[in-house]
């Protein structure tokens, strides 16, 4: 803790000037350009993407040994920032505010301890900095491109999220799922346009459409284990271009969640079966798209706990526990940890003055972490590779 500690005004700078230039997608050129200088100075071999701004390092020990994976995200979000914080996003439209600046930067102070140890260190750290977490597959793309054959496929690997919705320090992790999967659902419902003062002489779409939400409610509740749970929310509607016009198609657009891929690929049929049933009993017919998203985040049964146990002997007994819940958002780390054994772990930030459940959570245009607690995701990060290639 102490050294990671002594580090935290460079992990603050880094984690700043990121913050004030954040870049979506997978295209990051400035972070990129970031991530490069901080690790200039260092022994690390790095490796720049051919399709994205992705950059991963390697750091060598002194002897033979396994490969351990640390992996850090580096987009931000289409948001215009609002917190107040001084060094606030210069760029309109685009914010750090599920805190992936802060992930950079703490990697990249982890980074310069392990390297400082490379002496000791029996096999090697797989640094992975990721872009395009957002919703761009990133961290597919970097698999991809040969991620795991740079260094040899990691035996272990790591990857931390800050939260505001936690105390300021604290790390939760869970074996299991940890994270869902994540996939859109698009409806069109086709019927038959008209004058909107006679609708025996149409086929109105709406109808069925407003009906398929209920309907796919309750499939939900009656057809998927209450134990292997998921969240299915329409999240639009849309149909229509005036008052007097009954339209011939109407739309809808949402989310399809589950915690473990059967339930996902059932859910899948289900939504179809359901969608195409209720428009057949309103006359019309439906088109359903499933977008397929992020899988199922799943932590490996024996690294989890001892990702715990290391967090409470760096850290402190009180500053690790165990993930009561998974959460049902998503992660693209999750393509790593289905070739991977490893966890994904969540680290608390909740700013000072702020109760966790009532902070400004992750997405917010006016979400704050605190900074104090970098130096417990630096220390973790570090503490996790140096674990196993110095025991």
């Amino acid at each position: 803790m102490s050294a990671a500690a002594a580090l935290q005004p460079h992990t603050i700078a880094l984690r700043r000037s990121l913050h004030r230039r954040p870049e979506q997608g997978l295209h990051l050129p400035e972070t990129q350009s970031a991530v490069l200088g901080a690790l200039a100075d260092l022994p690390v071999q790095v490796h720049t993407g051919r399709g994205a701004s992705s950059v991963v390092g390697v750091i060598e020990g002194t002897r033979p040994g396994p490969t351990v994976l640390l992996r850090a995200d580096m987009d931000a979000l289409p948001i215009t920032e609002l917190s107040g914080v001084p060094f606030s996003s210069e760029l309109p439209g685009s914010m750090h505010a599920c805190g992936h600046d802060t992930h950079v930067a703490m990697l990249a102070s982890a980074a310069r301890l392990i390297a400082e140890q490379r002496d000791e260190l029996a096999g090697r750290v797989l640094l992975m900095f990721q872009p395009g977490e957002e919703g761009f597959h990133g961290a597919r793309h970097m698999l991809d491109e040969g991620l795991l054959d740079i260094a040899g496929t990691p035996e272990r690997a790591l990857a931390l999220h800050i939260t505001s919705t936690l105390d300021s320090g604290l790390v939760q992790t869970r074996p299991g799922a940890i994270m869902a999967s994540s996939d859109v659902l698009r409806v069109t419902v086709t019927g038959q346009g008209g004058h909107a003062s006679a609708p025996c002489n149409a086929v109105d779409p709406v109808p069925a459409a407003a009906a398929m939400v209920g309907a796919l409610q309750t499939m939900i509740t009656r057809t998927l284990s209450v134990f292997d749970p998921a969240v299915l929310t329409v999240t639009r509607i849309s149909a229509g271009t005036s008052s007097n016009i009954i339209p011939e198609t109407a739309e809808l657009e949402g989310t399809i969640r589950a915690l473990s891929e059967y339930t996902r690929i059932k859910l899948h049929a289900e939504v179809r079966r359901v969608c195409e049933h209720v428009a057949a009993a309103h006359g019309c017919a439906a088109t359903v798209i499933i977008e397929h998203g992020y899988p199922v985040t799943v932590n490996d049964d024996e690294v989890t706990p001892q990702v715990i146990d290391l967090a409470r002997s760096v850290l402190g007994k009180d500053h690790a526990e165990p993930m009561p819940d998974p959460l049902m958002g998503a992660e693209d780390f999750s393509y790593v940890l289905a070739r991977v054994p490893g966890a994904m772990a969540f680290l608390g930030a909740c700013p000072p003055g702020h109760e966790p459940d009532a902070a400004p959570a992750n997405h917010s245009n006016r979400a704050v972490f605190d900074e104090a607690a970098m130096v417990h995701g630096v220390a973790l990060y570090a503490g996790f590779a140096l674990e196993t290639l110095t025991s």
